[in-house]
């Protein structure tokens, strides 16, 4: 471990001894390739989640069934209407 560590100071010194355009090209040579893998690692990792959460049934997504998005009897959004009770 301790031969990457002299080996790491040795970069940075390298580094910091450039000038500074230098050192602006360099990080972008770096750093850009490597957020650019970080977001399509992101991307894909996202994607095979999605197709798993799509595969499962949507009841047994959150638990429960799932409420509708319509009152049925008026047409109106659920979410819209007071909450009915079953008493006159």
């Amino acid at each position: 471990m301790r031969a990457v560590a002299d080996w790491w100071d040795a970069v940075e010194l390298w580094v910091t001894q450039l000038a500074f355009p230098l050192q602006v090209v360099l990080a972008a040579v770096v750093v850009l390739p490597v957020c650019a893998g970080l977001a399509i690692l992101v991307d894909r990792v996202s994607g095979v989640v999605e197709t798993i959460y799509d595969a499962l049934p949507r009841a047994n997504r959150l638990g429960r069934a799932p409420e509708p998005l319509l009152d049925p009897v008026a047409g109106a959004p659920a979410d819209l209407l007071p909450a009915r009770t079953d008493e006159p």
